[in-house]
């Protein structure tokens, strides 16, 4: 998500996380949800994403109670869920049905059902398509950066909410399996025409890294689009690989977070261990710490915006709190809760919020974000190269 005002759909939708801007056709959840990945070896504090007897402010029994009842009378159970949890009041409760969390979970661990589009709203309110995935149906189509979008399956989009465009380019449920079609309407240059795409199997780069000048102290942009399952470790490794002592310009634009342990992972690449934030779960503290071993002398500047949410801010505020990094850019988003799922009779899934985290100076994230330490707007990139090149981390 770029700097944008972002929209929170109705509850009613089961996607009131929908934030994303990429209009890829992911659960738009999936990166918003802050959580925590599952641990295979039992061996660590953070007992992730397993199923909790609790969920929020609402008890699991009563979630299961009332999807079991609705499967009885023959009803969804799914929908029985969700009206529990929008009685919660969680800001961030989800449910969603198998098919729906089989995807969220893939989408996490970095692939997506979609046509390989990433688009923002111009200031003028257009839908302008920013991206396209090579070898995607999008792009075997024709459809290039700088189109607009108008419609999609004949509905359209000027003056609808960010995240209702983002569910009708997914699909809904049946409609957005692999080979589903989905009919956009365009323009280029002024001409309108129509394309029919199938959805694909797809998966994503997280992160992306380029020198921003031809020398050896030229500085390194690593920008992290996401926090999916081996984005904290491909951090590391393009910091490990930075040439000297260049700085490193570490992008966190329009990320909307994802998996809590990518971000630590993530960390560790700045930090020689130490404490990166901490959370609870049903009132009980718990704390994240990075590895030892990282890299504590080489320049850092982060890039954020309104679009910076959850474990990219987890990540913003343990840099900022240990003088690791300057921050570059306008206030992130503020979404600093966690969430666990507990799994329902039919086989549905609630996914709601447990606990908070915090950062290493105890800040709260939740609905206040983080204020950078120095403002920029649509120049952020170039003034993060000055403050680097000003930190002698090169131009």
């Amino acid at each position: 998500m770029t700097g944008h005002t972002h929209h929170l759909k109705p509850r009613g939708s089961r996607r009131g996380a929908a934030l994303t801007l990429v209009f890829a056709g992911v659960l738009a959840t999936a990166a918003a949800t802050g959580s925590l990945p599952r641990d295979e070896s039992g061996g660590t504090e953070i007992r992730a994403r397993s199923v909790s007897s609790t969920v929020g402010s609402v008890d699991r029994e009563e979630i299961a109670t009332a999807a079991a009842d609705a499967e009885a009378d023959g009803k969804s159970g799914t929908e029985a869920a969700e009206e529990v949890v929008s009685r919660s009041g969680d800001r961030w409760g989800a449910v969603y049905d198998e098919r729906e969390y089989e995807e969220l979970e893939q989408a996490l661990g970095g692939s997506y059902t979609g046509v390989g589009i990433s688009a923002r709203r111009s200031a003028r309110g257009e839908v302008v398509v920013t991206g396209v995935r090579a070898g995607s149906p999008a792009a075997r189509a024709g459809v290039r950066k700088g189109d607009q979008l108008h419609s999609v399956d004949g509905r359209r989009v000027e003056g609808r909410p960010v995240a209702d465009v983002v569910a009708l380019l997914r699909g809904d449920r049946a409609k957005a399996a692999e080979g589903s079609a989905v009919v956009l309407g365009l323009s280029r240059g002024g001409h309108p025409w129509t394309t029919t795409l199938h959805r694909a199997r797809l998966s994503t780069d997280p992160v992306s890294v380029r020198r921003l000048g031809r020398d050896e102290s030229s500085a390194v942009l690593i920008k992290v689009a996401a926090f999916t399952r081996g984005t904290g470790t491909a951090v590391r490794d393009a910091v490990d690989r930075a040439p000297g002592d260049a700085g490193i310009l570490l992008d966190l634009r329009a990320n909307s977070g994802g998996l809590v342990t990518e971000a630590v992972t993530a960390s560790s690449a700045f930090l020689d261990g130490g404490l990166v934030a901490t959370y609870d779960v049903h009132g009980k503290q718990r704390a994240l710490y990075a590895d030892p071993g990282g890299d504590t002398e080489r320049p850092v500047v982060v890039l954020v915006d309104g679009g910076t949410m959850s474990a990219a801010e987890l990540l913003t505020g343990a840099l900022q709190d240990r003088g690791r990094a300057v921050t570059v850019g306008s206030r992130t988003f503020g979404k600093g809760s966690v969430q666990m799922p507990s799994r329902l009779p039919g086989g549905s899934v609630a996914e709601l919020t447990v606990g908070h985290y915090r950062t290493p100076a105890g800040r709260s994230v939740e609905g206040s974000g983080i204020t950078p330490d120095v403002g920029a707007g649509s120049e952020a990139l170039r003034r993060g190269e000055s403050v680097l090149s000003g930190l002698g981390g090169g131009s």
